[in-house]
């Protein structure tokens, strides 16, 4: 076996791809084109968006860990191609993985990007078996393994391995919990603050929108919580979204106006507005709207810790989140039903927990069975292989039983799996 960077095969951008997302580089030293090792702890999220390749990766860098993003190309020299060097939704990059390091790269900000050729086993009948695998995952992303058994025993998803499902979920989400604990010093109701933010960015945005939260105390919003304009221009300043433009129109003036104001009081420091993704997006889901949605819930809801903790039916649940202004649009049922999913049940199940009271934590699985089913590109596979999605207990379930065990190709762990495997053992003897 050769070293692929070393040779002179063609090997399209879509196999270092899948090189990258699968670890086939495992095993193999990578460095910077300087010289510097290179480890890599995870290689992210895949981002099927506007942006950089991958997200939320971590890499150590000559014994340094960062965190951020990754970007892939075949030769170095397409990162000015594509324009990268003159967009900030880059500046974030923490290492550039290239087939062929041909020339620098910078950021926007002039500061150079660390690359990698990266180094894996591969002759031609390798790479070319690499490309087939990866217009096959291209064109079948997220391909259940067990699917031809599912088909014709649906059954083998019982619903006790639905319930330990749901319940690792949950723990999985009360685990982000303590770690917002640990961020917010032990605070609640800051934490929830935090999370919340971050389901209103629904997927697209939540990262930054997050961020806007980490980045604007919640002390500071309630400080001025009687005043929609003020919360707003706070929120929309911060996210980087007033521009300094005579064009922008005269609301915009007045919150910059404000914003401003409340920035040399606070020392606020704005996210940059690039961020925010706004691609193959309805105007109800643009971050503007959403993060106005957010400054009303704000601005109508005191001690909403309280009233989640102490409402125990999803109707009751919902009305929280029901706008009362006219300013903004409302939010739909679909986005409060999400709003509950990811944020508030957990929130009740790590509380319940917290003061010890496993039989409400036990209430909030059933809670889930009050809300409607999650609909998005692995339910709708779930659901093609005859599997029951009634409610959002059943999604949750089969959502956590994707990302963690098919996604992960951990079939020995899955209850699914294993008696699969059992079987095919039985047969042999």
């Amino acid at each position: 076996m050769y070293l692929c960077a070393k040779i002179h095969t063609f090997v399209p951008e879509i196999i270092l791809h899948y090189i990258w997302e699968h670890c086939l580089w495992a095993g193999f030293e990578q460095e910077t084109t300087d010289g510097r090792k290179v480890e890599i702890l995870s290689v992210g999220e895949h981002n099927h968006d506007a942006g950089p390749d991958y997200s939320h990766a971590r890499i150590r860098i000559d014994g340094h860990e960062w965190v951020g993003n990754i970007e892939i190309h075949i030769n170095s020299s397409d990162w000015v191609k594509h324009r990268h060097h003159l967009d900030k939704a880059y500046d974030n990059i923490i290492l550039h993985i290239v087939r062929t390091a041909d020339k620098p790269v910078y950021n926007s900000r002039g500061e150079l990007i660390p690359q990698c050729e990266l180094q894996y086993p591969c002759d031609q009948d390798y790479v070319s078996g690499l490309l087939t695998a990866a217009k096959q995952m291209d064109s079948a992303a997220g391909r259940i393994g067990c699917a031809e058994q599912l088909l014709n025993e649906p059954g083998l998803i019982t619903e006790g391995w639905r319930q330990t499902l749901l319940r690792k979920r949950l723990e999985c989400k009360r685990a982000s919990i303590q770690r917002l604990l640990e961020i917010t010093k032990g605070s609640w109701e800051h934490a929830l603050y935090i999370s919340l933010a971050r389901n209103f960015g629904f997927h697209t945005n939540s990262v930054p929108f997050e961020e806007l939260a980490i980045n604007t105390p919640l002390s500071y919003l309630q400080k001025h919580r009687n005043s929609l304009f003020q919360l707003t221009a706070i929120l929309m300043g911060q996210a980087g979204l007033i521009e300094k433009t005579s064009t922008q129109g005269e609301e915009k003036n007045l919150l910059l106006k404000e914003y401003q104001f409340m920035q040399a009081k606070f020392g606020l420091v704005p996210l940059d507005a690039s961020v925010w993704k706004h691609a193959r997006m309805r105007p109800q889901n643009s971050p503007e709207v959403r993060i106005r949605q957010f400054a009303q819930l704000l601005y109508q809801s005191e001690a909403l810790l309280s009233k989640i903790l102490d409402t125990n039916d999803s109707d009751g649940l919902v009305s929280l989140f029901e706008l009362k202004g006219d300013s903004v649009p409302p939010l739909g049922r679909n986005s409060i039903d999400i709003l509950l999913i990811n944020t508030v049940i957990p929130y009740k199940y790590a509380y319940a927990l917290h003061i010890n009271n496993t039989g409400k934590a036990e209430e909030m699985l059933r809670l889930m069975e009050q809300i409607a089913p999650e609909n998005n590109s692995i339910i709708r596979q779930w659901r093609i292989l005859g599997q029951r999605v009634k409610n959002a207990a059943d999604t949750q379930a089969l959502l956590h039983l994707y990302m963690n065990y098919c996604q992960h190709h951990e079939c020995i762990n899955c209850e699914v799996g294993y008696k699969i495997f059992q079987d095919k053992q039985l047969k042999l003897f």
